[in-house]
């Protein structure tokens, strides 16, 4: 072979070798650019991020119709400073001020042991529901109540502490809704998410304080005992004895009223069920057990959810912890799903307010250290969203005398 033979067939291997390397590197190119292509999970709606949370992880919020917007801290475990506080210039500052929020096992009916939810009202009240549990321990006896705080004074105006009667030795209170219309100061509405049970229904006579327990241990209430959520792919347990897991049980927790005020919306936290019940029998304390379990409806599945909320046309919204997103359930009983997105890690309260938004918390709650082996996997900031529904609150209040 002549040294041009050489040369020319040297040049076709260099031309080889590099066409391969261009075709190795387009090919990487090209997977690269696939990998950006694929098809994606899609968000549904509208989400705006109102507050970012660096320190102990909010449960609730409460949107007031003067635009006050508060949160709340549980004592789950976090270094509460504070349990109620309101979002001011970009700040939480303790409210209404930081001598209540200093628990005082001295004077557990005056002082904010551990709240797990907030509610504010027409009249400018915020209630807060405190369970008096730190760590789900046995309420402190004397301090489990429900306190009102007149936004106008920031002074406390009504404290409503509960009986023995009432709170039963593992009773956890968790949500409030409220009907002003009867009695001279209205009803409200509680759960009990017991997770040790018995879970059910509180009703309280805001002018006296009298409160009595219904649909206690109803199976409605109690939660499916076989129920294992699925929150970011994973089963969401605990460590039981020797290591096996154990499924983390919860009983009644989110409630919403009907328009009308004539039903309560309930839904345990372990269940993706709805029910219903008609208030008529849960106001009448000497109603006989049997009809009020009687007028109990299971509503069917709407997802595995936290917080539940009403607005004024009698659309229901619940969150939906396994799948990231906000359902609503229309008068007809239809559910549609108006936000997903992967920030919603974990939807708990919500609370409607008068500027015609959805407000909630996303506190990454599955991924505490006692669903993951003791590893806390929340990563901060948590965070406080909001959605625009384009509707008003629901307010069941007196109506206005005519002379």
């Amino acid at each position: 072979m002549t040294f041009g033979s050489y040369a020319a067939a040297a040049a076709a291997v260099s031309a080889a070798a590099l066409a391969v390397c261009v075709g190795l590197a387009h090919a990487q190119t090209a997977t690269h650019d696939d990998v950006l292509a694929l098809p994606q999970e899609r968000s549904i709606g509208h989400i705006e991020p109102v507050h970012e949370f660096y320190g102990a992880m909010p449960s609730g919020v409460a949107k007031a119709p003067n635009g006050r917007l508060f949160v709340n801290y549980p004592r789950w475990g976090d270094d509460v400073p504070f349990t109620v506080g309101e979002i001011v210039d970009g700040h939480v500052v303790p409210y209404p001020n930081a001598r209540i929020n200093r628990p005082d096992p001295m004077h557990p009916g005056t002082t904010l042991l551990s709240v797990q939810n907030i509610v504010a009202d027409y009249r400018d009240r915020l209630w807060i529901l405190d369970t008096a549990a730190p760590k789900f321990a046995p309420p402190v006896q004397g301090g489990a109540k429900l306190v009102a705080v007149d936004l106008a004074t920031d002074k406390v105006v009504k404290t409503i502490v509960f009986k023995p009667n009432v709170l039963l030795p593992m009773s956890y209170i968790d949500d409030v809704r409220f009907d002003f219309r009867y009695g001279k100061e209205g009803i409200a509405y509680l759960s009990d998410s017991s997770p040790t049970g018995p879970g059910g229904i509180i009703v309280v006579d805001l002018a006296s304080g009298d409160a009595w327990r219904t649909l206690e241990a109803h199976p409605a209430t109690q939660g499916d005992p076989a129920f294992i959520p699925v929150v970011e792919g994973i089963e969401m347990t605990e460590d039981g004895p020797g290591g096996k897991p154990v499924p983390t049980h919860f009983a009644a927790d989110g409630l919403a009223l009907s328009a009308d005020g004539n039903i309560l919306y309930f839904s345990p936290l372990s269940s993706r069920h709805l029910y219903s019940v008609a208030t008529r029998f849960l106001r009448d304390r000497n109603a006989d057990d049997g009809e009020v379990e009687a007028s109990v409806r299971d509503l069917g599945e709407k997802g595995a959810s936290d917080g539940l909320a009403s607005d004024a046309d009698g659309a229901v919204y619940a969150g939906d912890y396994e799948r990231n997103s906000i359902r609503k359930m229309l008068p007809d009983g239809t559910w549609v799903t108006i936000a997903h997105d992967p920030r919603i890690l974990w939807p708990d309260a919500l609370s409607i307010g008068t500027d015609g938004y959805l407000y909630f918390t996303a506190n990454q709650l599955n991924r505490q250290a006692q669903f993951n082996h003791g590893r806390d996997l929340r990563k901060k900031p948590y965070t406080l969203f909001r959605i625009r529904i384009d509707a008003q609150p629901l307010e069941l209040k007196p109506q206005a005398s005519t002379p």
